[in-house]
C-alpha cells in the first residue's frame, strides 16, 4: 500500500506558473502560490503571489520566462520550505502522438519531451524547459506528466473530425484533442457534487475563463462532447495573445504574405493576436475592462471578447439540450463579475438568469448566481487543476509501485 507522499504541482499557463504542494491520498494543500504575468506585455509587472495557511505574502520581481518563474520560485520556497516533495507532477498541454497517457518521466525519455513543443507552441516549450530544470535540480525525484488532454477522449468522432483528406489527417495526427480538461473535469465534479447531481447524468457547459488561455467545453452525462479548442489551443475563445477561431484563408494570405515564413505567421497567431492584437495595449483581459469606460478600442476589443464566449455558449445549449447548469471558472470566470453578468445577458429564453446582485458578491466557492427564476444554475467554482494532477499522479505511483513493499515506496522519499 502506498504512504502518504508529498507532491509538488507545477501547473504552467500561457503567461502564468501555479504551483502547490499536496499529501496524497488526503489533497491536504501545504502551501502554494501563483507567478502571474510571465513576460506579459501588461499594465501590471509580474509578481509571485506565495500562501502558506491562508497568509499571503508578494514578491514584485521582474520574470521573463518560465525557467527565471521556476528559480525565483524555488529560491522562496528552499528558504522556507520544511517539506521535501516526493514526486514532481506537470500539467502537459499536449503529448499525442508522443506520450499519450499520464506518465512518470525518467532521464532516458525526457529527449522525447522536444518533440512536443510545437504541439503546443505556448504552453508545452515551458513546460518542457522546466521539467529539464526540476531534473536538473533533483535528479533523484520521479516526475509524472497529467495530459490536458485525456478527459476529452470521449468527443465522439463526427465531432472531432476535420474535413481534410483522411490519409492526410491519419498522417499528421489531426485532430480535435480538446484542452483544459484537467479544469473541465474538475469543476464539473464539483458542480455536480453542489447541485446534488450524479455526474453520470450531468449536463453542464464548462466555461474555463483564464488570464491567458480560455475555453468552453459541453458535458454530457459528466463525459466532455465537445470543446472550443482544437487540434491545438489555438482554436476557439479570443485569448490573451492566441486567435481563436479564423478563416483558413486568412491564415495562406498570411503565409504568401511573410514569404512563406511559416514560423512568423505561428507565432503572430499565437503571441501577438488575441486581446493584444486587439487592444495594440495588454494582453490581459482585466486591463481590457479597467480601460474600457474612457478608451473606444478597449471597449471594442472586450465587445469581440465577450461576443465569441457567447456564441459557444448558444452552440453548446443547442448541443446539450436540458442543461443543469453554466459554470465559470479561472482567473477571469471566477473574479470579474461584469464578464460573467455580459455572457448571460439577454439569455431569459434559455432559462438562464443571473442575480446581479449575487454576481457582484461572490465570496465563497461553488457558489450559485442564479435568479431563482433561472432554470440553468449558474455557478462560479473555483477550479483546482493542481489537486486534480496531484490525484492523476498518486496514481500513478500506485500503479508503478503496487507490487512493491512499503519499504520500497519510502525510498521515493530520497
Amino acid at each position: 500500500m502506498v504512504k502518504d507522499i508529498n507532491i509538488f504541482v507545477i501547473n504552467c499557463g500561457s503567461s502564468s506558473l501555479k504551483y502547490k504542494m499536496i499529501t496524497m491520498p488526503s489533497g491536504k494543500e501545504l502551501f502554494g502560490g501563483e507567478v502571474q504575468r510571465i513576460g506579459s506585455n501588461t499594465s501590471e509587472p509580474s509578481q509571485i503571489i506565495h500562501e502558506v495557511n491562508g497568509e499571503k505574502e508578494v514578491f514584485l520581481i521582474t520574470i521573463r520566462n518560465y525557467i527565471e518563474a521556476f528559480k525565483e520560485v524555488m529560491n522562496i520556497l528552499e528558504d522556507s520550505m520544511d517539506v521535501m516533495p516526493d514526486i514532481i507532477a506537470h500539467r502537459l498541454v499536449k503529448g499525442e502522438p508522443v506520450i499519450k497517457q499520464d506518465t512518470l518521466v525518467d532521464k532516458l525519455t525526457v529527449s522525447s519531451l522536444d518533440k512536443l513543443k510545437e504541439l503546443a507552441p505556448i504552453h508545452n516549450p515551458p513546460i518542457v524547459e522546466v521539467i529539464k530544470s526540476c531534473m536538473s535540480r533533483y535528479p533523484s525525484l520521479p516526475q509524472a506528466v497529467v495530459l490536458d488532454t485525456t478527459f476529452h477522449s470521449t468527443i465522439p468522432d463526427y465531432a472531432s473530425a476535420y474535413a481534410l483528406p483522411k490519409k492526410l489527417c491519419e498522417d499528421l495526427g489531426i485532430k480535435k484533442y480538446g484542452f483544459h480538461g484537467i479544469s473541465h473535469k474538475y469543476v464539473s465534479e464539483e458542480a455536480a457534487k453542489y447541485l446534488n447531481i450524479p455526474i453520470e447524468s450531468f449536463n453542464a457547459i464548462s466555461c474555463h475563463l483564464g488570464s491567458g488561455g480560455a475555453s468552453l467545453c459541453a458535458i454530457n452525462n459528466g463525459r466532455s462532447i465537445d470543446n472550443t479548442m482544437g487540434f491545438t489551443p489555438l482554436q476557439g475563445l479570443v485569448m490573451s495573445t492566441r486567435s481563436g477561431n479564423l478563416d483558413p484563408a486568412i491564415i495562406l494570405r498570411m503565409v504568401a504574405y511573410s514569404e512563406g515564413n511559416s514560423s512568423k505567421v505561428n507565432n503572430i497567431l499565437n503571441k501577438r493576436s488575441g486581446i493584444l492584437g486587439l487592444s495594440g495595449s495588454s494582453s490581459d483581459i482585466r486591463d481590457i475592462i479597467a480601460d474600457a469606460e474612457n478608451n473606444s478600442r478597449a471597449q471594442a476589443t472586450l465587445d469581440v471578447y465577450l461576443w465569441r464566449i457567447k456564441k459557444y455558449l448558444g452552440e453548446y445549449l443547442i448541443l446539450l439540450g436540458r442543461t443543469d447548469s453554466i459554470i465559470f471558472t479561472d482567473t477571469v470566470g471566477e473574479t470579474m463579475p461584469l464578464v460573467r453578468e455580459q455572457v448571460c445577458k439577454d439569455l431569459e429564453y434559455w432559462g438562464i438568469k443571473l442575480d446581479k446582485i449575487k454576481n457582484k458578491k461572490v465570496k465563497t466557492y461553488p457558489s450559485d448566481i442564479s435568479d431563482s427564476k433561472s432554470t440553468i444554475r449558474i455557478l462560479v467554482v473555483k477550479t483546482n487543476e493542481e489537486l486534480s494532477i496531484a490525484r492523476s499522479a498518486y496514481n500513478l505511483i500506485r500503479l508503478n509501485f503496487k507490487k512493491t513493499t512499503d519499504e520500497k515506496i519510502t525510498s521515493i522519499h530520497t
